[in-house]
């Protein structure tokens, strides 16, 4: 499986598009390949084993920053937007499915309702989208995630106990929702003092990182606290003190090391559900839906949710032009005005998320009896996720380039003047730092004359001379250490990209590396 993933990205690579995409596709024709065997995993442990790290590495990427500035359109995305989505589903598929139920159909609609995060960004990065609305779509993406899981355990309970009372309901969503958060930050800062003050070295440290997630959402669940916020918040917090706790080898090796970790758990999800499709279209068969009709309910809760998502992009719009006029962005005519709401309501593909909520639905209820509708529901899931990455995937990016919505429309700076304006900085505050604190050193000092052209010649070679000695050395790491927190500081202009900056802060712990080996 994980050569096949492996084997797929490439192919993605090659053909220029996304790889949930050929993932998804993959996941539909390995069903059809004779003698593969039946690969089952125990519903409970689907959430445990692939939401955790999923989760973090999304809030570890995502910026905090832009998701502080853009939080209210964030938050009606990530909760209501989500609740309209799931009470949308429940109300079609009570109405035109036999046999389901308010309750299933909010199951169903809590499983298909958050759009991924992983197939978006992997469409959007054909191409460019202005940082406002990635920044958007990255922080709804991780707090959908949350809202929809919600929404999924009260509808489990709901559809194994067969009542549903309002009052606990209530009371046990406020519990799961600041619970949850409250013990992920204070988890999070717990795993932050661990990294400061234990004696860790790369190795240990990026085994920590990939304890966090697991323990943070594992403590949470028992304590019947949502556990995908505690990941969510627990993320964010350490992702704000990445450079308090990890030094620079931790922070590269741990970069491949997530990506790698989660390029996999995503792939094996699509080849799960391909696996397992042979015996979920057989128990469709054996509760006498033909195939075709099957297909049919996968495609109009597709339909819902692309006509849900328009609709409540049209309606955060209108929200913002009201209440928020400042943040609106400058439309040049009614057809980007009109129009946008549309393009944006074509980002929400489906994807690993709601196929993990979907396995992990037990086989059996607590009194031991088949869970109703279960092979339907995965089914009717697998088409949503194939339909959406299928047609909204592959349409996207024409559609983002035909149409031209973007451009021009968010008052942003331009991201290459934007480096250079960075670069810049970044050299008039080495000069400044230089020679406030060396002053004295600079003179007469050949070592330092020619650390000093390094920065004036802006060339990124290092020879290996006999200047680089203990104490330039020690120089160049207090110099870089002086970088990260200009860098710092100049992140708090909200017109600056964070991810700019990131990318720089990256090349400045690549720098202190050669300097270790030097």
């Amino acid at each position: 499986m994980v050569a096949l993933i492996v084997l797929l990205n490439m192919l993605a690579k090659k053909l220029k598009i996304a790889y949930p995409i050929l993932l998804v596709v993959a996941g539909l024709l390995i069903c059809f390949i004779p003698g593969l065997p039946m690969v089952k995993i125990d519903p409970d442990l689907i959430f445990f084993i692939f939401l955790p790290p999923l989760l973090f590495e999304a809030a570890w990427s995502a910026s905090f920053k832009e998701m502080k500035k853009w939080w209210r359109m964030i938050t009606s995305f990530a909760f209501l937007v989500v609740f309209f989505t799931a009470f949308s589903v429940a109300l079609v598929a009570n109405y035109y499915i036999p046999g389901f139920t308010i309750a299933l159909g909010f199951l169903l609609g809590g499983i298909v309702s958050p759009p991924d995060a992983v197939s978006t960004g992997a469409i959007t990065k054909f191409v460019k989208i202005p940082r406002s609305t990635s920044a958007i779509l990255e922080g709804e993406s991780l707090l959908n995630d949350a809202s929809s899981l919600i929404i999924f355990r009260f509808a489990l309970v709901a559809v194994g106990t067969g009542q549903f009372i309002w009052a606990e309901a209530a009371t046990s969503f406020l519990w799961m929702v600041f619970g949850g958060a409250g013990m992920g930050l204070f988890l999070g800062w717990l795993f932050v003092q661990i990294h400061k003050r234990l004696p860790t070295d790369a190795p240990s440290d990026i085994v920590f990182t990939l304890i966090s997630p697991y323990f943070m959402y594992w403590a949470a669940e028992q304590a019947h606290a949502s556990g995908v916020l505690a990941v969510v918040s627990g993320g964010l917090l350490m992702s704000l003190k990445r450079l308090e706790f990890l030094n620079s080898t931790s922070r590269i090796r741990g970069y491949s090391v997530w990506e790698s970790f989660v390029f996999i758990l995503n792939g094996i999800v699509f080849l799960i559900i391909g696996l397992e499709l042979p015996e979920i279209v057989a128990g469709i068969r054996a509760q006498g839906i033909p195939l075709g009709t099957a297909i049919g309910y996968g495609m109009l809760v597709t339909a819902v949710l692309i006509g849900a998502r328009i609709i409540s992009s049209y309606a955060a719009m209108i929200a913002t032009a009201i209440f928020r006029p400042g943040l609106r962005p400058q439309f040049t005519s009614a057809r980007r005005r009109w129009g946008m709401p549309v393009l944006l309501g074509w980002t929400g593909m489906r994807g690993v998320v709601s196929l993990a909520a979907a396995l992990a639905i037990p086989v059996k209820l607590d009194n031991g009896m088949a869970f109703p509708h279960r092979d339907l529901i995965l089914f009717i899931t697998f088409v949503a996720i194939l339909l959406t990455l299928l047609v909204q995937g592959l349409t996207l990016p024409y559609l983002i380039r035909r149409t031209a919505l973007f451009d021009g429309v968010f008052d942003e700076e331009d991201e290459e003047a934007t480096r250079r304006k960075m670069k810049q900085g970044l050299k008039q505050h080495v000069y400044r730092f230089l020679k406030d604190k060396y002053e004295a050193d600079l003179i007469g000092m050949t070592g330092m004359d020619k650390f000093m052209k390094q920065w004036e010649e802006r060339t990124k070679s290092m020879e290996e001379d006999a200047w680089m000695n203990e104490k330039t050395k020690a120089i160049f790491i207090e110099l870089i250490e002086s970088q990260r927190r200009y860098l710092t500081e100049l992140n708090k202009n909200p017109k600056i990209d964070e991810e700019i900056i990131r990318q720089q802060l990256y090349q400045l712990d690549l720098e202190e590396e050669r300097l270790k080996i030097v």
